[in-house]
């Protein structure tokens, strides 16, 4: 899943991957993605630390379990949310994949549980509107191979290919 995130993101501009794992690390690198070491407090810390240092403009966060994501999704997402504005993209249990932040400063660490509701939330206090876009490969998110399996056929290339192989060697 991670190289089909990977390969998205690389697409449209500067990707920074944070992770304590070294194969992601190494699939993030060979990509071209910079890879920033996880302070490992979670995820809002792991994105706080990929946000340090970055240059002033609009920026995407992305989670890494979004299977079916294509670059026109995160240029979607871009053009989507209007100036000065946060945009999020909500999964179906309320968690958030994916921000579209006018600054690093905007982001907080939000995520878990409702997390969609708090960025709103937290938008409002900084005195920006939010907007939810719905972009529904950003959306289907992987938390169960429940989920794996329903996405399946729209995952892309890379997902697709590990899921063949890992069949064939159950089959």
């Amino acid at each position: 899943m991670l190289r089909d995130v990977l390969a998205a993101c690389i697409a449209v501009g500067d990707t920074q991957v944070v992770t304590s794992d070294e194969v992601g690390a190494a699939a993030a690198a060979e990509a071209g993605a910079e890879v920033v070491a996880d302070p490992g407090a979670g995820q809002g810390a792991a994105v706080q630390a990929g946000l340090e240092g970055v240059a002033p403009g609009p920026i995407l966060v992305v989670n890494g379990d979004v299977p079916c994501i294509v670059p026109h999704d995160l240029r979607s997402l871009l053009a989507a949310t209007p100036a000065g504005c946060l945009g999020l993209v909500e999964a179906l249990d309320g968690t958030t994949n994916a921000l579209s932040l006018p600054s690093a400063e905007a982001f907080a660490p939000l995520y878990g549980p409702s997390s969609a509701d708090r960025f709103r939330a937290h938008a409002a206090s900084l005195g920006m509107e939010a907007v939810s876009i719905a972009l529904p490969n950003l959306a289907d998110d992987v938390d169960t191979m429940d989920d794996l399996t329903r996405l399946q056929l729209r995952a892309g290339p890379r997902t697709q290919a590990c899921l063949a192989e890992l069949e064939g060697s159950l089959g």
